[in-house]
């Protein structure tokens, strides 16, 4: 499956954004979709994820309540909507589809597929 991640940019402290993570070659059905994010000169970490088969979603502790994952089915599209936005989420954010089980979500390693990045940029 190849993905497609867009919707990055350049927003002032307290903004929204909304990253999308387009499939193709095969739908998300049998997948669990992540996002996860890079900044400069640290780790990749994760953000959130989502169980296409149950619609289960997960979140890191830093986005709760701020960050929403949801999907369009018919789109095979998987949406990331960052609200109160905060310069500590500047970062490289990467959807990635995979089968990881519950416990291990967060576990970038168990992800297949990633799609190129895109780079949100968040100004104090």
């Amino acid at each position: 499956v190849q993905l497609q991640a867009s919707g990055g940019g350049l927003v002032q402290a307290g903004g929204s954004l909304r990253l999308s993570c387009a499939a193709s070659g095969r739908t998300f059905s049998r997948y669990t979709v992540g996002w996860f994010r890079q900044a400069p000169g640290k780790e990749r970490d994760f953000v959130a994820a989502i169980r296409w088969s149950s619609s289960s979603t997960y979140y890191a502790d830093s986005v709760k309540g701020r960050f929403t994952i949801s999907r369009h089915n018919a789109k095979n599209t998987v949406y990331l909507q960052m609200n109160s936005l905060k310069p500590e989420d500047t970062a490289v954010y990467y959807c990635a589809a995979g089968s990881p089980i519950t416990s291990a979500t967060m576990n970038a390693e168990l992800y297949d597929y990633w799609g190129q990045g895109t780079l949100v940029t968040v100004s104090s």
